[in-house]
């Protein structure tokens, strides 16, 4: 199984507002993933699209790649915080607010699903399993839907 991965460093968006759109994308296949960061409206998503672009290009690079782009999907995706930028604000007067301009490293890991393994000549359908009797007291309390009280009298 062929897996690989792209880093992207020090992106101009928070951790927390990225992996918002990698939760999109995380399980799905490559084809899919593209298309939902495609229709996403947020602006970190073409960034993301570009990761898996360049996640999808390293993996037809690595040998034993069997060519089918299609078997490929996102199987980790992941934001770590990057160091923040701080800046001084004008505040009312003569103060100064500090500003934050965060900073993030993006992961996308793609890997090749496994091919389905398909028994041939197997015509048998799965056997069900079977039932166990049931007694008469449970099959009228099945149908009142109410127990009965089974007392046995004293002698």
């Amino acid at each position: 199984m062929i897996e690989a991965q792209a880093t992207s460093r020090f992106i101009r968006t928070s951790a927390q507002k990225a992996g918002l759109v990698l939760d999109l994308i995380r399980g799905k296949d490559v084809n899919r993933a593209l298309a939902t960061l495609k229709f996403t409206r947020k602006s970190v998503a073409d960034d993301i699209s570009k990761l898996l672009r360049s996640a999808i290009a390293n993996a037809q690079q690595k040998d034993g790649f069997s060519g089918d782009v299609d078997r490929l999907f996102v199987s980790a995706c992941y934001a770590n915080q990057g160091p923040s930028q701080k800046r001084v604000r004008p505040a009312p007067m003569g103060r100064a607010f500090r500003v934050l301009k965060r900073t993030a490293h993006l992961t996308v890991q793609v890997a090749e699903r496994p091919e389905k393994i398909v028994a041939v000549g197997t015509t048998e359908a799965p056997k069900k399993r079977a039932r166990k009797p049931q007694t008469d007291a449970k099959k009228s309390e099945a149908k009142s839907g109410t127990k009965k009280s089974t007392k046995k009298a004293k002698e």
